[in-house]
């Protein structure tokens, strides 16, 4: 039994081991002057979960997250956060600072999206002016 839950626990760590705090990666990216890019989402919303399992780890191998700092932000244990990261109600979010000779702009894609079109987000909106987009792909 011991085994188990020894097993159990290394899978937990090695699954949040790489994943910034939002902290974390505001941090970096203020220093390194990087997009910040959070998804906002909760365990028990279907898309959040295939986002955070499928899609960014998939983008993340490809490299598409090389470029920015990112970082997770559950909605239900970090309430405060989310509504500030967030603009309305509904989840997934892909929020997406950056950092312009006007300070800091935001965009994001609201709801579910494949990893070619969160890809396509993050090359489209690291050098375009502020807007918010919804997409389901």
């Amino acid at each position: 039994m011991t085994n188990v839950a020894l097993g159990i626990l290394l899978q937990v760590t090695l699954l949040g081991a790489g994943e910034n705090t939002y902290a974390d990666a505001y941090k970096a990216s203020q220093e390194s002057g990087k997009p910040l890019v959070v998804l906002v989402g909760a365990d028990w919303c279907p898309a959040c979960a295939r986002m955070k399992s499928a899609v960014i780890p998939q983008l993340r191998k490809q490299g598409g997250l090389d470029q920015v700092e990112f970082a997770i932000v559950n909605t239900d244990r970090d309430r405060e956060l989310a509504n500030k990261l967030m603009s309305g109600g509904s989840i997934p979010q892909i929020v997406l600072y950056r950092k312009t000779a006007d300070g800091w702009k935001r965009d994001q894609i609201t709801g579910g999206t494949s990893v070619e079109g969160l890809k396509g987000f993050l090359a489209q909106h690291a050098d375009r002016p502020a807007a918010v987009v919804s997409r389901r792909d």
